[in-house]
């Protein structure tokens, strides 16, 4: 995503989502616990607005997501958005429905890092959310359920029948987003839905030292391996390692590189500048 900003200010108060900043490090937090978290529409305007200003900064070098209570998301609020919706022509339900497909594509077009902190409940868009993430760290007590076809909708909501299939292989897919039901941890890490499953409680605390390690190394390269892997799902091969070659060339010429080599030579750790 392009750094030029134009007209508009940073936006320096979130109200519907919290936001800490720590040494290259962002940490939102889904902040509705006593609705375990559901989504609002303009929660989801804030996420969406959210990363696009964090992709222009150059700053960050890791986002932890995750929720404050008993678990990490339970999906849209039934009353504050699906109550709703019934009252919306065609048009403006297009737009909610392009507007939640827009987070899910920031988290997976900004250019670092996105580690999901969960625990208890990832359902419905939560358990989107999380699967758009690049890691999934996963406490015992986590539990996925892509719930939209229990409501009457497609499973395939907010890019999860493109998302869900390339991380844990179409049958499970077809199986979780058909019948929606839930999928415990244990599971979850069998399938590849988790990324890393710690002890009871201690997924925050590994997410973000995960996030930590994400941001003291060679950003530049991190940003375009995740770049390559969005980019290259439906590519030929021969397309993709094109496309490979074409960014190593770049890579090659970047400080980082040349910082690499100098480290070795030197016997040092390197240092890192993300450019």
């Amino acid at each position: 995503m392009s750094p030029f900003t134009g007209s508009a200010d940073t936006t320096t108060t979130w109200q519907h989502i919290d936001v800490t900043r720590e040494d290259g490090v962002v940490t939102v937090t889904l902040a509705r616990p006593h609705k375990l978290n559901a989504l609002t529409f303009e929660a989801y305007a804030d996420l969406r607005d959210l990363l696009a200003e964090l992709s222009r900064e150059r700053s960050v070098r890791a986002l932890v997501l995750g929720g404050e209570g008993r678990g990490f998301c339970s999906g849209g609020d039934v009353e504050e958005i699906i109550g709703a919706t019934l009252g919306m022509d065609t048009a403006q339900l297009l737009d909610f429905n392009r507007m939640t497909g827009q987070v899910v594509r920031a988290v997976r077009e900004c250019p670092f890092p996105v580690v999901a902190a969960l625990h208890g409940v990832a359902a419905g868009a939560g358990a989107v959310l999380a699967l758009a993430a690049d890691f999934r760290v996963a406490d015992p007590s986590t539990r996925f359920a892509f719930l939209f076809t229990k409501v009457g909708l497609s499973g395939g909501d907010m890019g999860a029948a493109y998302l869900l299939p390339r991380v844990v292989g179409l049958g499970h897919a077809t199986r979780l987003l058909m019948l929606g039901d839930v999928v415990r941890a244990q599971e979850a890490e069998r399938i590849g839905l988790i990324s890393e499953l710690t002890e009871e409680g201690r997924a925050h605390q590994a997410a973000h030292a995960l996030a930590r390690r994400l941001a003291e190394g060679p950003a530049l390269a991190y940003a375009q391996t995740k770049a390559l892997l969005t980019a290259e799902l439906d590519m030929p091969l021969a397309a993709a390692v094109e496309l490979d070659a074409a960014t190593q060339a770049l890579l090659m010429n970047s400080a980082d590189y040349a910082e690499f080599h100098a480290a070795f030579t030197e016997k040092r750790p390197p240092k890192w500048q993300g450019k």
